[in-house]
């Protein structure tokens, strides 16, 4: 049960492709946020070997230690019963499978910081950007009134979040 209230946490899964920069960052930090309110996972579609050195490193620097966490594939959480599924890169958007229990979909579209332009100092910059852009998503995110909001709102609304492109981080250098 969560903090806030009666109801069993809500299943959230964020998806992009290979789950190892964008959908480990935004599972480190609804963990974290949603003080229990949210059991948070993260796949990909074409899962990569390993987490992006700095997306651990980015989230140390948050506080959350992120060290030994791996990619996983779709496949290995394609059965949970997600309440929620939101992807955060367009490519897994789009080849996203029909999940069991239809789940709400939502989509919060980011680059790929992994494929940021630039030197060593202006792609750090784009993980951290990143980071921020999902943040603040999740901080809009944890203001729904889940336990009040009908299926389709709730979609509406989480689709919304990700609408906001004037924050959304280029990848290009400055």
């Amino acid at each position: 049960m969560n903090e806030s209230s009666q109801l069993p946490p809500l299943r959230v899964l964020f998806l992009c492709t290979h789950n190892s920069a964008r959908s480990q960052v935004a599972e480190a930090l609804l963990q974290r946020k949603g003080r229990g309110r949210f059991e948070v996972g993260s796949a990909g579609t074409e899962p990569a070997p390993r987490v992006h050195p700095v997306v651990v490193e980015v989230l140390r620097e948050q506080g959350i230690d992120w060290s030994g966490k791996r990619p996983k594939p779709i496949s290995s959480v394609w059965g949970e019963p997600w309440d929620f599924v939101i992807t955060v890169c367009d490519r897994a958007s789009e080849s996203c499978p029909a999940f069991p229990r239809q789940p709400t979909f939502a989509h919060w579209g980011i680059e790929d910081p992994a494929e940021a332009s630039g030197d060593e100092q202006q792609r750090r910059r784009a993980f951290r950007e990143a980071l921020t852009y999902l943040s603040r998503r999740i901080d809009l995110m944890l203001a729904l009134p889940f336990e009040s909001l009908a299926r389709r709102a709730a979609e509406e609304r989480l689709n919304a979040i990700g609408e906001d492109t004037e924050e959304r981080p280029s990848l290009r250098p400055v």
